[in-house]
């Protein structure tokens, strides 16, 4: 039941976070439309969708403490689905054929991750945290992740390598840290409020400072990413990468699967593949949208006529220099 609990919280979370990223968008629209330009964060409708976001992310968070790693990480794909769906009626766009296969895809996949989830206790005290921050399969992990992480940043830092593989491969080590955080800290939290008072213990205070900073991190080379790359190849690419990097974190640390039998297991991976394929489906030749800003044309100004050139002739003998620098050329011949 506990278990059952977290499944909704985290569904309803990421489709309340698709609902804000449409909200917002709309809102950016609007903007764009008016005559008299407006900062976006003097929007009314723009900062209702942040505070949908806003409930979202704690819903998301609070959803660690009722459920398994492994079962609230791959539900991030009903906010890709759920944006799809929700930009036809918000944005007025077509539903695509894509659109469907991929939603009816990712469902699917959502019932066997729901049905074949690994059932463990999630009533975590802060004293298990601290043995399992110690444990040798965690302790070998986190070397490894340690050691790949420095690689890539290697690469990206000195060899200047910002490929969209190695940017997400570093967000992705860095969410492994931040979901073992924010589920201890979620459950600690929660025993507390149930009167087993764990926030006494300096652990709780090491996770809130581990989830806090890998999640900054995170945050930077995400915001990388997309800079440098369209939305439609960041989304899936970080979707199948976070959810692998967060479930296999949930299965070292937390033990989730320990107890499994071969045929959930299979089936529960299985029911991640169908949800990576149904995100790539829906995203892939999705054409971003480029919101119209207007200018006014250098050559046109109201008003204003354009006497001069501003590149002088190919065949002078200054060609690639400015009017002004022309004339200093001919003062000093």
């Amino acid at each position: 039941q506990t278990q059952l609990l977290g499944v909704l919280l985290a569904a309803a979370s990421n489709f309340l976070i698709s609902i804000s990223l449409s909200i917002q968008k709309c809102a950016h629209r609007r903007l764009v439309c008016q005559a008299e330009q407006k900062p976006y964060y003097m929007s009314k409708l723009w900062w209702c969708g942040i505070i949908l976001l806003g409930l979202g992310e704690v819903g998301n968070f609070t959803a660690y403490g009722f459920a398994p790693i492994a079962l609230v990480a791959p539900l991030g794909c009903v906010s890709v689905i759920g944006s799809a769906f929700i930009s036809v009626f918000f944005l007025k766009k077509t539903m695509r054929t894509a659109d469907i296969l991929g939603g009816t895809l990712t469902i699917t996949g959502i019932y066997l991750l729901v049905t074949f989830a690994p059932s463990v206790p999630q009533e975590l005290t802060a004293q298990q945290v601290q043995n399992y921050l110690v444990s040798w399969p965690f302790l070998v992990y986190s070397i490894l992740e340690i050691i790949t992480f420095c690689i890539l940043l290697y690469f990206y830092k000195r060899k200047a390598v910002k490929h969209i593989v190695v940017l997400l491969m570093m967000v992705a080590l860095l969410a492994s840290l931040t979901v073992i955080a924010v589920k201890a800290v979620s459950s600690m939290i929660a025993l507390s409020v149930k009167g087993k008072m764990q926030l006494t213990y300096s652990v709780f205070y090491i996770m809130i400072i581990l989830m806090a900073t890998s999640c900054g991190f995170q945050i930077k080379f995400l915001n990388q990413a997309m800079h440098l790359y369209e939305a439609t190849a960041v989304v899936p690419i970080n979707f199948v990468f976070f959810t692998t990097s967060a479930t296999i974190s949930g299965v070292i640390f937390y033990r989730e699967f320990q107890s499994a039998a071969l045929l959930s297991v299979f089936m529960f991976l299985f029911g991640c593949l169908l949800s990576f394929l149904g995100v790539i489906i829906i995203a892939r030749n999705k054409k971003e949208e480029h919101l119209q800003i207007p200018f006014i044309d250098c050559g046109h100004i109201p008003g204003q006529k354009l006497t001069g050139k501003i590149q002088p002739d190919s065949h002078s003998s200054c060609y690639g220099t400015l009017n002004k620098e022309d004339d200093l050329v001919k003062r000093q011949s």
